[in-house]
């Protein structure tokens, strides 16, 4: 067989210029180690950085006397495998990224840090290795740089022959957390004789050394031990004087979800769509084939027990699962679902975790001690082998999508893995993306439908309130009159509500609050950006401006208003108007510490408080039988957005919030508060009508030339200097329009909405094209030129944007 000689290796420079495998010559004394997806030190011009193995070859047409050495391994087994490696340079092309960056993207922190690996002993081992790389103890530090390349092969042989293992100390934060345990004595004999020396009254040493005989050479946890016989730290210190028992410190693996109150459950009964979906997904699982399907079911139709029962079947079969949720806030209640199934089968991955928990977790996976992993869009990395099934909750949620480098849609990526591992991906949500929607329709996804109400529950009744009325003749307010009537009414019955703020971020546009009248630019159709210190409105797509108005264009009125409140305001209204009711009010302010959000929920779970007040945080997922009122405080703030995503998201958002009322046996209602009762996405999320919404929004997008009739590429740079963006992007776009042809969309380059930022000013081109990916050569090259040029603008390239803000 030949040897592999030559290694390809991606280097932690991320630059254009260094964006290839680099061929480094592999020692011969690395040639039994080295393998693909592990870490080596190499040098690299003047210095020394780590690199990844991506290939290995027995051949180069490269010089070989000017071909460099790798100096070290990182690693003693690989940290990703072939399918990562490859996805890998997948991603590095679909998202215009750095490979290194993709790489480190799929690592958690801790593998990024400084760190130091524990190499022990765990079986016979020569004299000579003991003495010469252990210097005769039974663990050291590994320190590649000082160990001879031999030493390091006799390592790597002693690692595949479990003779030796390796845990890592993470230098930062990450360190491995260990607790106190004991080592018993083997030696039969001598515990024998120690027993016939104890007194009759030395109760406690008596039961100790008896179980001690019971359990020869075991290793057991102080607390544990102390759990099971009841002896005092005395007695144990004792023991060890007496060399029953030896102390050492064992590793404990933090449980970032050590709920200890999870009761297990089994499978409920399905209704007949659940049945069928679920027979659908199985037997593409059974036939081992690549299906996605998209399970398009209302809210509380029971798409969870369908994901935990085809997870069950295929965890029967012995493969694994990967379970995605759009964000952290959802993670404790699926989390609790999930292991109320699997027990400690499973690991949560997500970035509310400490890097030393994430660590841990990512160890337990790796090592193949659980079988399912729940987490939020970097879990769709999880280091799983043999993946049976892939889920993706809430598929149309832009949280999926990393919006910076490398900006992935970890969406995308679980299609990649489950058509790797050709499996079937199930694709879920009471409101699919058009986009999903769309490939179902043509057949490139499997549509699955639930059309009912698990357990017979109703879908709430939706009112919609027009606050034009409201304001018309009284005071500023956040609730009308029929709003504060029915949250009376649910204090009084002694049943819960929420309110959602539908808070858009930064983005601000006017409205009149006579007619609700959004101005829009007449290019595009969009609504346009209030620009306070210009006294104008701007199209962030096409560029078009306008002063704001003074006198509605619609209808006359002079009572145009900036649009925007704060949960905190709406909080000290609620305290004047129902001083008696007890408020949670949950926004990223109040759930910045970790652990708050579950403890928020936890609480409003138990009936500890009348009203959940929130930002959109609180519209998905959540499942409290007693809450029959849902309040939408303002519909319009998302239609106002400069985004031809608008209606789609305030349909998918009133939606979603609407399945928080009555997942029980009572009757839910849902009250939205608006400008614009007449705007479509409101009228069918009233009626709880995708279908309809889904016919009438692909009718306005083809006719406005948008997804998914076109493929979106959205150019964004920055500078110090407002001028010099605005030079280079002009430049860029007629070196663009030089090189397509008029099939091709280019939109700008104009300021961004949030044209400031940290001291850069930012511009944006927008591009729509029809073929996905006729641009990506032209857009590879104008990376590369903007790269090399010397003046400080930084350009990004984003596929597919979910948001143009």
């Amino acid at each position: 067989m030949t040897k592999l000689h030559y290694a390809q290796i991606i280097v932690d420079v991320p630059t254009m210029q260094t964006n290839q495998p680099y061929t480094y010559v592999v020692p011969e004394s690395m040639i039994e180690s080295v393998r693909p997806g592990m870490r080596v030190d190499v040098p690299f011009g003047h210095r020394h950085v780590m690199g990844f193995v991506v290939g290995l070859r027995a051949t180069t047409e490269l010089e070989t006397n000017k071909l460099r050495h790798i100096k070290n391994l990182l690693d003693l087994t690989p940290v990703l495998n072939t399918e990562l490696l490859n996805l890998s340079a997948y991603l590095a092309q679909e998202t215009f990224a750095f490979r290194i960056s993709v790489l480190q993207t799929m690592l958690p922190n801790a593998l990024k840090a400084s760190y130091e690996r524990i190499l022990k002993i765990i079986d016979d081992v020569d004299e000579d290795v003991r003495d010469r790389i252990f210097k005769g103890l039974d663990e050291i530090v590994y320190q590649p740089r000082e160990l001879n390349v031999r030493d390091i092969a006799t390592l790597t042989k002693l690692r595949r022959e479990h003779k030796i293992e390796v845990s890592v100390n993470v230098t930062n934060r990450s360190k491995i957390k260990t607790q106190l345990a004991y080592q018993f004595n083997g030696d039969i004999a001598f515990l024998e004789d120690e027993r016939q020396d104890l007194r009759p009254t030395a109760k406690k040493q008596v039961e100790l050394l008896m179980f001690i005989m019971g359990h020869l050479e075991e290793v057991w946890v102080k607390k544990t031990l102390q759990e099971i016989i009841s002896v005092s730290d005395a007695i144990l210190n004792q023991g060890v004087e007496k060399k029953w028992l030896s102390k050492k410190k064992v590793e404990q693996l933090r449980d970032p979800f050590s709920m200890t109150d999870i009761i297990p459950t089994t499978a409920l009964t399905l209704n007949e769509e659940q049945q069928n979906a679920l027979n659908h997904i199985v037997a593409s699982f059974d036939a081992q084939q690549y299906q996605p399907f998209l399970l398009e079911g209302i809210t509380g139709s029971g798409k969870t027990e369908v994901y935990l029962q085809a997870a069950q079947h295929v965890f029967n079969q012995g493969k694994t699962v990967l379970f995605l949720v759009p964000e952290i806030a959802l993670t404790p209640q699926m989390v609790r679902r999930v292991k109320s199934r699997f027990g400690a089968q499973t690991a949560v991955l997500h970035s509310g975790l400490s890097d030393g928990e994430r660590y841990d977790e990512w160890r337990r996976i790796e090592r193949g001690d659980v079988k399912i992993v729940v987490g939020a869009r970097s879990a769709v990395f999880a280091p799983l082998n043999n993946i049976g099934l892939i889920i993706v909750d809430e598929e149309h949620e832009t949280t999926y999508k990393q919006t910076d480098n490398p900006r992935y849609n970890a969406r995308d990526v679980a299609l990649w893995r489950g058509e790797y591992y050709q499996i079937p991906v199930v694709l879920g949500s009471a409101t699919p993306s058009l986009e999903s929607r769309a490939r179902a329709q043509r057949g490139v996804y499997e549509l699955l439908r639930l059309t009912q109400r698990a357990g017979g529950a109703k879908l709430p009744v939706v009112d919609v309130i027009d606050m034009k009325a409201t304001l018309a003749d009284g005071p500023e307010t956040n609730f009308s009159e029929q709003l504060k009537n029915k949250l009376q009414e649910r204090l009084n019955r002694g049943e819960q509500s929420v309110l959602m703020l539908n808070r858009r971020g930064f983005s601000s546009f006017v409205m009149c609050r006579d007619c609700g009248f959004v101005p829009r630019d007449p290019n595009c159709n969009l609504a346009m950006t209030l620009h306070m210190d210009s006294h104008t409105l701007k199209c962030h797509y096409c560029g078009h401006e306008e002063p704001i108005p003074i006198i509605c264009a619609n209808c006359g009125s002079n009572r145009i208003r900036y649009y925007g409140t704060g949960t905190e305001k709406v909080e000290a209204e609620l305290a004047t108007l129902l001083p008696e009711a007890r408020v949670i009010r949950m926004d990223q302010d109040t759930t910045r510490k970790k652990g708050s959000m579950d403890k928020m929920l936890q609480k409003f779970g138990d009936h500890k408080a009348d009203i959940l007040l929130g930002t959109q945080m609180i519209a998905k997922g959540l499942d409290f039988p007693e809450v029959t009122l849902v309040g939408v405080l303002n519909a319009d703030t998302s239609l106002g957005l400069p985004d031809f995503h608008a209606s789609e998201r305030t349909f998918q958002l009133l939606t979603q919030v609407s399945g928080r009322a009555g997942r029980a046996k009572k009757a839910g209602e849902v009250l939205v508060q608006t400008f614009n009762p007449q705007h479509y996405a409101i009228v069918y999320a009233k009626k709880h009508d995708y279908e309809g919404f889904y016919k009438q929004e692909m009718a306005v997008r083809h006719a406005g030339n948008y997804a998914p009739y076109y493929y979106t590429v959205q150019i964004q740079a920055s500078h110090i200097m407002e001028n010099e963006t605005a030079k280079q992007m002009i430049q860029i776009a007629r070196w663009l329009r030089s090189r397509v042809d008029d099939k091709v969309i280019i939109l700008g380059p104009s300021p961004k909405p949030i044209a400031k930022l940290r001291n850069r000013y930012y511009f944006q081109i927008i591009l729509k094209f029809k073929h996905r990916h006729e641009m990506d050569v032209l857009l590879t090259e104008l990376q590369n030129r903007a790269q090399k040029s010397k003046n400080g603008l930084q350009l990004m390239i984003d596929r597919e944007p979910v948001s143009f803000m």
